[in-house]
């Protein structure tokens, strides 16, 4: 039998010991971090197929999101309709190959995350 592997396992145990908010804040920053990696592998590194595996991955986690809206909440709606525009925003940002389609979503993106974020700290202060 293999060693696991220890940072694994505490990765692991970090995201099972999560707020089902503090999951979220941690996916919308991985898409941050996949926007950011395509802008650059487009501009810079002129790398395509990095760049199409960074938005591919912006997209799995827009459907999840996108999945798990509950919508007896209003705000779902709303949120349904923000993540249906990223979804189009994306496929239209990998077909083109263009960072100028990509950078619009990185600070509506950085807005929701920073909003789950105070929602966040608001339910753990009562």
């Amino acid at each position: 039998m293999a060693a696991s592997n220890p940072y694994n396992q505490y990765k692991e145990q970090s995201i099972m010991t999560m707020t089902p908010g503090e999951q979220i804040i941690v996916l919308y920053e991985e898409c941050l971090k996949m926007l950011n990696l395509a802008v650059y592998c487009i501009e810079d590194k002129k790398d395509t197929e990095e760049a199409e595996r960074a938005i591919k991955k912006v997209q799995r986690i827009i459907h999840y999101l996108d999945g798990i809206l509950d919508f007896k909440y209003e705000i779902s709606t709303n949120l349904h309709m923000l993540y249906d525009y990223f979804i189009r925003t994306l496929v239209q940002a990998n077909i083109r190959k263009r960072s100028e389609v990509l950078k619009p979503l990185i600070p509506l993106i950085t807005e929701l995350k920073d909003a789950f974020q105070q929602a966040e700290r608001k339910i753990h202060m009562k």
